[in-house]
């Protein structure tokens, strides 16, 4: 029934969905489920091209005697403030690391984002974390250090406290934009190489003309978009 357990039918009739192209949203209205039940569904079963009604649900029923075997899981953590239900935070925070991992962002290091960023502070401790995404200190920290390296979260040590913590802002979207671009700029100037190497007017050198003209206007775009970002957050703060 919808807002349970997904049957056997419901992934029958999420592998034909995917077989004929849907889109998660549309395969959720058809179960009359959340777009994200079945995008997490879909993640933790091989993903869009590999998941299997069959295997999926298997799957499914081996993790849930496995989990009746362990030890029970940890109550949803709380954030502390806002009236917040946990459990539907906790529903948020899956959504959003199921998100990440569509990304190509680790398992790990996507639920370490996404625990950062639902929470009002944007920072938690490694047994915060383990707590919370139920996974080893060598998890965290191997996922840690992807993210530290990708500059998408930070080190913060509190003087007289031992623990450190994780911090993630809002600055990670414009830092990653400034990788993309930085990427596409060199991209391009090496396919604008080639074209001139090639002949704009052959069909090898003119496909690599086309490709650097569409790099430098996305560049072009994301530099308008982050600077209507900028004044919109400056006026915001001007306003308050």
């Amino acid at each position: 029934m919808p807002g349970g357990r997904l049957t056997s039918e419901d992934r029958r009739q999420i592998a034909a969905g995917l077989a004929d192209g849907l889109g998660y949203a549309e395969i959720g209205r058809r179960l009359g489920r959340p777009a994200s039940t079945v995008m997490r569904e879909v993640t933790r079963n091989g993903g869009p091209d590999g998941y299997g009604a069959t295997r999926a649900h298997e799957a499914t029923r081996h993790r849930a005697r496995r989990h009746k075997q362990a030890e029970p899981a940890a109550a949803p953590v709380p954030d502390g403030g806002g009236g917040r239900d946990p459990h539907t935070v906790q529903d948020l925070t899956e959504s959003w690391a199921a998100v990440l991992v569509r990304q190509g962002v680790p398992r790990v290091a996507a639920g370490v984002m996404a625990c950062l960023y639902v929470t009002d502070s944007g920072a938690l401790t490694a047994a915060d974390l383990v707590q919370r995404l139920r996974v080893s200190p060598a998890s965290i920290s191997n996922a840690v250090t992807f993210l530290e390296q990708q500059g998408l979260l930070r080190r913060e040590r509190t003087p007289g406290v031992r623990r450190e913590r994780y911090v993630i802002d809002d600055g990670i979207w414009v830092r990653t934009l400034l990788v993309t671009m930085q990427t596409n700029d060199a991209l391009a100037a090496e396919a604008k190489r080639a074209a001139g190497i090639l002949g704009a007017a052959t069909p090898a050198g003119a496909r690599f003309e086309s490709s650097a003209g569409l790099l430098l206007m996305v560049n072009d775009s994301l530099r308008q978009g982050m600077e209507q970002w900028r004044r919109s957050l400056a006026e915001s703060s001007d306003g308050g």
